[in-house]
């Protein structure tokens, strides 16, 4: 499994957390087993090969992190999607935000235009061309202004 596999997992799961009452350790347990994975392979590629140790990890941190940041990262999405509210924005849009903001902001291994791109790159797989259009915008709001401040 390569990073940007793991990344789409971890936005899968954080959707997930939208309308779930599980908590996010939770949630972790039961979907980051052989068993889950062998039961989603067929209808997602994603899902093809289980996550090794080093891979579970990233995912687990992206997860919880996104879990306990989500106001903050949330307030950023507010903040940038000038004339939309909140309410109106998918809840996949808002896992694929939610997981490039938590990496920019708390993960500096991982490169700004990295975690950006590939949010881009995964919405276009779950989104619509304008939803696309809309995340790259708010993606890259948040990165010049709130990175150079």
């Amino acid at each position: 499994m390569v990073r940007n596999t793991a990344r789409e997992i971890a936005i899968h799961l954080s959707y997930e957390l939208s309308f779930t009452d599980k908590t996010a350790d939770a949630l972790l347990d039961q979907r980051l087993t052989a068993e889950a994975f062998a039961g989603l392979a067929e209808e997602d590629p994603a899902y093809a090969e289980a996550p090794n140790a080093k891979q579970a990890e990233y995912i687990r941190r992206l997860v919880r992190g996104v879990c306990e940041h989500g106001a903050e990262l949330d307030g950023y999405i507010a903040k940038y999607a000038k004339g939309w509210r909140f309410s109106r924005i998918p809840l996949v849009a808002s896992a694929i935000m939610r997981v490039a903001m938590f990496e920019v902001l708390y993960m500096p291994d991982i490169p700004n235009a990295a975690a950006i791109n590939e949010a881009v790159e995964l919405a276009k797989k779950y989104e619509t061309p304008e939803t696309v259009k809309f995340i790259n915008g708010i993606l890259g709001s948040f990165s010049r202004q709130e990175l150079a401040e």
